[in-house]
């Protein structure tokens, strides 16, 4: 078995984030661990950001499912396979 990370860049987030996080809502199930990054403050919020997910152990197949569903947005998806 092994673990799986998708790296997702949001290059437009505001407007891509409405279908992520459908795809988030409807793969919950299989998501162990979901850390979002971008910059925030009180007077800014970047456009851009980078979600991390890790895929729940034994569910590589729903994450490849929810990879190929996320490269049909406007984000860039990256794998990382330990």
């Amino acid at each position: 078995m092994s673990k799986v990370i998708l790296g997702v860049m949001l290059k437009q987030r505001i407007e891509s984030s409405v279908k992520f996080q459908e795809l988030l809502s409807e793969y919950g199930c299989y998501i162990s661990t979901r850390i979002g990054l971008h910059t925030a403050g009180e007077d800014k919020c970047s456009p851009s950001g980078i979600v991390l997910l890790e895929v729940a152990d034994g569910c590589e197949e729903k994450g490849a499912e929810l990879e190929n569903k996320l490269n049909k947005l406007d984000v860039t998806v990256q794998k990382m396979v330990f």
